[in-house]
């Protein structure tokens, strides 16, 4: 092994001294040292005093330090923590609508599936309906058809009657033209002679078909009361067959009116209001007559 290094020689062991008065100026030496030890000794205690604050200041700023630490951490935590549920909240909202989105779009394509279903349907009922409308249709054009065909082969023979047809024409305009000979214009019981006078059933007939006049026809039997004929009232008073002759009563516009010893087909007339009224009887029974009750079409007021 080496011998121990020390940093400085070694030195002789202290003689004793013995007290000898310091040689003159050494005082002063001596005061000067010793300040100077006083300051060092002062600057060291300031700067430890310094030094002590340092750390205590360091101290106190690492546990304000700590605590601002601390205090990040803890909010920062809660901070996390209300995110977190925020987003777990945000999540659960999403997943609702998603959900809710998901089962309305099943729903609207259930809808639109039934929809297109019933309408396949509708349209396979509606082309049965065209096909069997169609049908009937081609049948009815074969109907047609062959009343077509039967209709021109009757059309020859129509063809043939067509002669038989003018004739009968020419036959009922001769039967038209004697009617109209038949009609006469004979004056009445008042002088007046007003239009044709109908002799028989046919004769009615003809003035009703040409609807110049309005003619009620009209049976009368003799009592004792009034019978209403169109808009006046009739009484047979007398009828005598074998001389065509009778008596008869017309209440007309609240005025009676006797017409006695008549015949028949004697226009026997009277005014309603301004209007000439005429009644002319065509036959004559035992206590019964008949004839018919002619008025103007359009009557006067």
């Amino acid at each position: 092994m080496s011998s121990p290094q020390y940093p400085y020689p070694p030195q002789a062991p202290a003689q004793p001294t013995y007290m000898v008065p310091p040689p003159e100026g050494s005082n002063l030496k001596t005061a000067l040292a010793a300040g100077a030890i006083i300051a060092s000794l002062a600057a060291n205690c300031f700067l430890l005093y310094q030094v002590h604050e340092l750390q205590t200041l360091t101290a106190h700023n690492q546990e304000v330090v700590q605590n601002e630490i601390d205090t990040i951490k803890e909010n920062s935590t809660v901070m996390t923590a209300a995110q977190k549920k925020h987003l777990d909240e945000l999540r659960e909202d999403v997943d609702a609508k998603t959900r809710a989105a998901n089962l309305a779009a099943s729903q609207a394509k259930r809808e639109a599936l039934t929809a297109v279903d019933e309408q396949g349907k509708k349209l396979e009922q509606q082309n049965a309906q065209t096909n069997q409308a169609v049908q009937q249709t081609n049948s009815a054009l074969a109907d047609v058809n062959k009343k077509a065909e039967t209709a021109n082969a009757k059309l020859a023979d129509v063809g043939t009657d067509v002669a038989g047809v003018k004739t009968d024409l020419s036959s009922t305009k001769a039967d038209l033209d004697k009617t109209k000979s038949d009609l006469k214009k004979v004056s009445g019981d008042l002088g007046i002679t007003n239009g044709y006078v109908a002799t028989s059933a046919k004769d009615i007939e003809e003035l009703k078909r040409r609807g110049e006049v309005n003619i009620v026809e009209f049976s009368l039997k003799k009592e004792k009361t009034m019978k209403k004929v169109g808009d006046i009232s009739l009484q047979l008073e007398k009828s005598d067959p074998k001389k065509n002759r009778f008596n008869v009563v017309v209440l007309a516009d609240d005025k009676r009116v006797e017409k006695k010893d008549r015949t028949v087909n004697e226009p026997l007339q009277f005014y309603v209001a301004k209007s000439l009224y005429q009644i002319v009887v065509l036959a004559v029974g035992k206590d019964q007559i008949s004839g018919y009750l002619q008025t103007p079409k359009y009557q006067s007021r």
